[in-house]
């Protein structure tokens, strides 16, 4: 688990070295005009999240069929080759291109998560996959700030380069230290199935739905939170209280990940999981309504909390409910869910505040995760027992 853990904080974190010097990079290409840069910077970025969406399921198939480590491999050597040819873009369109064949190779943390899942105890289910969780939150939380400090003091074409270094460190890891037990290799998965197989998963659906509104929840508010914390705030340091307003729920998610994961296994998956949906949604009325930056910070806090509990439990029911067989793939839909929520969660979220304002979007929101969470509640079938350490 710590091993994979590592990987995943490496791979997430160079993902996102580049995120914060883009629109910088983006005007080396020849792009100047700043509704030009604006534009292709939401381009660029949202690019790997198409692809991703598409081909998580796909690998997840393979996976089911060749093992867990081969993609892996895959993953961490294709992003990190595409990563290093993304420094000797020559063009706004080839930069294009690259994201989006990032996107395609993309996958290692689901896939991390899956191999974890398929060799963790019952009792553990939740404690581990919610502590793995961690490794990719914390690598999304330093890698931006790492990223716009090497910018700094670096060219933007050696960030990439170093970025790719990171890829090929995670499968460094992955090839000498991670080992797939053989039961879940190849001899075990038959090649035929199909649409049959396909059809198993169907049950999961609800949870896919649940891992989508999860990181609309989560992604919804950061187009605008930054520019919402201005309005509230006239201090000084406002670059940094920004910051950190935005980094508050994602070091919260560290906390309530495994703990909750935790209870989760104690408790039972669906319970946490409506549970965390329903506190979650409270946590945008005190945001919405913020007299000053502080209470703000303790609403987005309180928000990664219980954010955090649903992730672990999210990837706890794919794992009891999927049949082994095609376990692989059905974390791969789980996966592909979340990049969608990524890609979708920043458009609800610009688009409500445009048309009716930074407070609409808090309840826009709350109310997308309060039916999620009754949609949880009365899916029953999602019941798994829990699973009592002793």
């Amino acid at each position: 688990m710590w091993i994979l853990w590592a990987a995943n904080f490496v791979i997430t974190s160079g993902m996102n070295l580049v995120v914060p010097f883009l629109p910088f990079y983006i005007e080396t290409l020849g792009v100047t005009a700043t509704d030009e840069v604006e534009r292709w910077s939401g381009w660029i970025f949202s690019a790997q999240f198409v692809t991703s969406v598409v081909f998580q399921p796909i690998w997840g198939r393979f996976a089911d069929r060749h093992g867990r480590k081969p993609m892996l491999i895959r993953a961490a050597l294709g992003m990190g080759t595409v990563t290093v040819l993304m420094g000797l873009a020559g063009s706004v369109w080839q930069l294009l291109i690259l994201r989006l064949i990032n996107g395609v190779f993309s996958g290692f943390v689901s896939m991390a998560i899956s191999l974890q899942a398929s060799v963790t105890p019952d009792k553990n289910a939740g404690e581990a996959l919610g502590t793995m969780q961690t490794g990719a939150i914390a690598g999304g939380l330093i890698g931006p700030l790492l990223g716009g400090y090497l910018a700094e003091i670096m060219d933007y074409t050696h960030i990439f380069y170093l970025t790719g270094a990171l890829h090929f460190a995670a499968f460094i890891v992955v090839v000498l230290f991670i080992r797939e037990p053989r039961a879940h290799k190849r001899a075990e998965t038959p090649r035929k199935g199909g649409a049959a197989d396909l059809k198993l998963l169907v049950p999961l659906v609800p949870v896919y739905v649940a891992a989508i509104i999860t990181q609309i929840g989560m992604m919804s508010i950061e187009p605008i939170v930054t520019i919402y914390a201005e309005t509230i705030y006239t201090g000084a340091n406002l670059t940094a209280v920004a910051g950190f307003v935005v980094a508050a729920t994602g070091i919260a998610n560290l906390i309530g990940a495994p703990v909750l994961g935790r209870m989760a296994d104690r408790a039972g998956q669906r319970k946490i999981l409506y549970f965390s949906l329903a506190a979650a949604s409270c946590m945008y009325i005190p945001q919405a309504f913020a007299p000053n930056i502080y209470v703000l910070l303790a609403g987005r806090f309180l928000l990664g909390l219980f954010i955090g509990g649903m992730l672990p439990s999210l990837n706890a029911l794919v794992r009891h409910l999927a049949p082994k067989k095609i376990q692989a793939t059905a974390f791969g839909f789980n996966s592909s869910a979340i990049f969608l929520g990524n890609f979708i969660g920043p458009l609800i979220g610009s688009g409500v505040a445009a048309a009716a304002g930074f407070r609409s979007v808090f309840f826009a929101t709350m109310a997308i995760l309060l039916v999620n969470a009754l949609m949880i509640f009365k899916n029953k079938h999602l019941d798994v027992p829990p699973q009592n350490s002793v």
